[in-house]
């Protein structure tokens, strides 16, 4: 069990009406496809505690389907996980259900693939991604998350997502793969409409995502092409030339593993720096505690990190009839784990619901666990906890200046704006 400190009463998220809410939701009240819900008031934690005490394992219906499982307990998500041949990713990722011809071009991804496939690719380019490899960054990554900060510092205000948020995790992945810098915003913007798929903003129509994904995928080709011809230090020289079991990569999976490395790799980062930022501004005693005491920056970010979670779930596929808690699971069925259920587990988190810059320890579940543990999380805690250094050293105030804006989606917990201003006295 987490220790942590004694939890004062804090102000409520933005768009949180507990007199509406109550202090718990029926379960007659839960809908988790409800999108325009999550764009309003974010994750609905108290749907999730709901659930973890009245159905753990509950069978969430669909207006046009046979419903899926939803899994909101810590070490039922745990335990789901590890068992990756019981619960297999080869059928889908997420909530929705693929169609037969979609499934190859979904298991040419490594979320889409089970072991010992899996582990295969992950080696790929798992050793630009070691602990050492990444600590080497430090310097470079610093230089350009203080860039960022000293360019906004002038002005008094700004678009917090777009300007610091989304800005260095882009310039570390896009260096990372080795996209030219005239092309990064290009890669931004296809990433807006992959992970927006469900908010009109980013999509114009339900095909858009489909077209993003082939719009990245011929960069992609462009740009292995290139490196063939002419290979650097980068990721994509080394994709281009890998080999599993004596075979090169085909055109598909070279283009997947080029996608989700590019999405991956700057939209969940972003948003958990985004989120991140928000809880600090609304929980401002936890704000002022770290200040005060910046050595606990590494605590603050695992528990930005509880909190936030970046990524809402990720769906397995029964391979065989089993059970979970009791609950008789079939072939076939899917069974969604729900990460910010978990990390907000009562069983396993002490105060759950209080933002404790200083809890230890904290295994939140935000990476995953398992085969498919986030192969950037390394990279991911560095480039947060340098960002937060330079905001804390170089901003010494800063508040919020007008409404967050969150993504409409039940599978990213996204803030597409959230205009912040600051000074420097």
């Amino acid at each position: 069990m987490a220790l942590s400190r004694p939890c004062a009463k804090q102000r409520q998220p933005a768009g949180l009406d507990l007199e509406e809410i109550g202090d718990a939701m029926r379960m007659d009240q839960i809908n988790l496809l409800d999108l325009d819900a999550f764009a309003a008031r974010g994750f609905p934690h108290e749907a999730f505690a709901t659930l973890r005490r009245e159905a753990p394992v509950y069978r969430h219906p669909e207006p046009e389907g046979p419903g899926f499982w939803m899994i909101s307990k810590y070490t039922d998500v745990v335990s789901v996980s590890k068992h990756p041949l019981v619960f297999s990713s080869m059928q889908g990722i997420n909530l929705q259900v693929i169609a037969p011809e979609e499934l190859p071009m979904i298991q040419t991804m490594m979320l889409g693939m089970d072991p010992p496939r899996h582990s295969k690719y992950r080696r790929l380019v798992s050793g630009g991604f070691t602990p050492r490899t990444i600590s080497r960054l430090e310097p470079h990554i610093r230089g350009i998350a203080r860039r960022i900060v000293e360019g906004i510092a002038r002005k008094g205000e700004c678009e917090f997502v777009k300007e610091v948020a989304a800005e260095l995790p882009l310039q570390v992945i896009a260096e990372f793969l080795g996209v030219p810098e005239e092309e990064r915003d290009r890669i931004y913007q296809l990433s807006n409409r992959l992970i927006g798929f469900d908010d009109p903003e980013f999509q114009t129509s339900p095909e858009d995502g489909k077209v993003a994904a082939t719009e990245m995928w011929l960069y992609a080709n462009r740009l292995g092409t290139a490196r063939r011809a002419n290979p650097r230090d980068d990721i994509v020289s080394l994709l281009v030339n890998a080999e599993v079991e004596g075979e090169k990569l085909s055109e598909m999976e070279f283009n997947n593993f080029f996608l989700l490395l590019a999405v991956a790799g700057n939209e969940t980062t972003r948003n958990l720096i985004s989120g991140g930022m928000l809880a600090m501004l609304e929980h401002p005693r936890e704000l002022r505690r770290l200040r005060g005491d910046p050595r606990l920056l590494p605590t603050a970010v695992e528990e930005m990190l509880r909190w936030v979670t970046p990524v809402a779930h990720f769906r397995r596929t029964a391979t065989t009839d089993t059970e979970i808690r009791g609950q008789r699971i079939a072939a076939g069925d899917r069974v969604v784990l729900f990460y910010p259920s978990a990390n907000r587990d009562e069983d396993v988190f002490r105060d759950a619901e209080c933002f404790d810059i200083g809890r230890t320890p904290n295994d939140h579940l935000s990476f995953g666990i398992g085969e498919h543990f986030c192969l950037g999380s390394q990279l991911a805690r560095l480039e947060i906890r340098i960002m937060f250094e330079e905001l804390l050293r170089q901003l010494p105030e800063i508040e919020l200046a007008g409404p967050v804006r969150r993504l409409r989606s039940n599978f990213i917990n996204g803030i597409k704006s959230m205009p912040v201003r600051f000074s420097l006295e």
